[in-house]
């Protein structure tokens, strides 16, 4: 079983106005096969969590630590994070002019694995990927997001996951800017991923309505960079009910 351990994460970034502490001691702990949502009124950093796991350079640590079973995740690069299994969903995914689904998928899958795929069972494998999330099978020859709607950039996060199979996913508000129907489909494609059991996902969300169809086995609750509430499931049904104006001026 692995593990994702943030111990007292303090995290800044730089604005117009000077230095702005955004993360101001995080601790948690996502293991295996279990499914964590970080909800959270805007603002609150849960999009910084996401991003300085990753290892975005705009936000720079100054305590605590990331590790991934007992390897210290700060002291890696980018690609290093991604070969180590960690996976982000970007709220608001890129585009990338000149290069196709097909072969950024194709090339990620090699970077990460050490090795090519066998080129037969991998177009069989993205085939029937793009086939449970609905996807046209064109797709594979657009560029990357280019001209994508919204709800196909975040299928194509989705297809990236199933594909890649990280040992730990974060979604930073997959949910954000889909429909109904679009966002069965995804969670449909995150469910299948949590199935195995191999994977722990870190859920990053505004809103509860995601939450009716991936159910998560941890909730914590973000305001003002730190963690003022954890529990189960039942938090989140809570928080449909009550909002965030209970948790605005807790201090954890």
């Amino acid at each position: 079983m692995a593990t994702l351990e943030i111990k007292d994460l303090q995290v800044t970034v730089d604005t117009e106005n000077g230095v702005k502490e955004i993360l101001r001691g995080v601790t948690l702990t996502v293991k295996s096969g279990e499914t964590h949502a970080i909800m959270g009124p805007n603002g609150s950093g849960k999009s910084t969590l996401a991003y300085s796991i990753a290892g975005h350079p705009k936000y720079t640590i100054t305590g605590g630590t990331v590790t991934l079973d007992g390897e210290d995740v700060l002291a890696m690069s980018v690609d290093e994070r991604a070969r180590a299994g960690l996976f982000l969903a970007m709220q608001y995914p890129v585009e990338v002019p000149g290069v196709t689904v097909s072969n950024f998928l194709r090339t990620a899958k090699t970077a990460i694995d050490g090795q090519a795929p066998a080129l037969r069972h991998w177009v069989k494998d993205v085939k029937n990927a793009m086939s449970d999330l609905r996807m046209d099978p064109a797709f594979a020859e657009r560029n990357v997001n280019e001209g994508f709607s919204g709800g196909e950039k975040k299928r194509h996060e989705i297809l990236q996951m199933e594909l890649l199979k990280p040992r730990f996913a974060i979604l930073d508000e997959t949910d954000s800017g889909l429909d109904v129907d679009a966002l069965k489909i995804v969670s449909e494609g995150v469910n299948r991923v949590r199935s195995t059991g191999d994977v722990g996902v870190l859920l990053i969300t505004h809103y509860t309505r995601i939450l009716r169809y991936i159910k998560p086995d941890f909730v914590h609750v973000f305001v003002d960079g730190k963690i003022v509430e954890e529990g189960g499931p039942e938090l989140a049904d809570r928080l449909e009910d009550e909002g965030y104006d209970r948790f605005v001026g807790v201090k954890a």
